[in-house]
């Protein structure tokens, strides 16, 4: 190539990197506040981590990880456009009583040897009274060594169908969960580790 063609080529060139040169330090500085806006607008809009979400799970720490699985549960719902579920004390105490049950009576199951399922135990409550409809689902679920946390359970019951319909459904009010770090030996096989019921319910009528 011709000497002059090859400067004429190479001239254009150094003009635009000596303008990308001079213009980018400007479009950064004007960039730089709204770049930081966006991310303060982000951090807003995250929620903050449940407390006791990783928390192995233990009797000092039940209640901890009963509300951290609730929170876990709603933040679930709040990703897909649902409202968050009200903790409600008598859900809890049905979930408490399922969960002590199972270890007690050693089984596993959603409806107990005496045949009393979650919408009877929950009926008999005062959540019930002076009520002529009510909704009702049930979790349950156990875990061993580091999988007893309740991000654990959640992301377990969030990758099975049934019960990833009953955590998004959305005529559910009100929640109540319970956990007891124990196992039925059913399932204990010399292993420890815990066990989770979760109530979900509204009312009407």
């Amino acid at each position: 190539m011709h000497p002059l063609l090859r400067g004429a080529v190479r001239t254009p060139r150094r003009i635009f990197r000596a303008l990308i040169s001079a213009v980018l330090p400007v479009l950064l500085g004007i960039l730089a506040p709204v770049l930081a806006a966006a991310r303060a607008v982000a951090a807003r809009r995250s929620p903050p981590p449940c407390p006791g979400a990783n928390v192995l799970p233990n009797t000092a720490d039940a209640e901890a990880v009963e509300h951290a699985t609730e929170c876990l549960i709603n933040r679930v719902r709040a990703s897909r456009g649902l409202r968050a579920l009200h903790h409600n004390h008598a859900l809890q105490r049905v979930a408490g009583g399922q969960v002590r049950q199972m270890v007690r009576w050693d089984y596993f199951a959603d409806v107990r040897p005496t045949g009393q399922t979650a919408g009877a135990l929950i009926a008999s409550t005062r959540y019930a009274a002076h009520r002529g409809q009510l909704a009702i689902g049930q979790n349950i679920g156990w875990a061993t060594g580091t999988e007893t946390t309740p991000a654990h359970m959640v992301s377990a019951w969030m990758h099975s169908r049934p019960h990833r319909a009953v955590i998004l459904g959305a005529r559910f009010r009100d929640i109540g969960a319970g956990m007891t770090p124990a196992l039925p030996s059913v399932l204990r096989r010399g292993r420890r580790g815990a066990i989770y019921a979760v109530e979900f319910a509204a009312r009407g009528g």
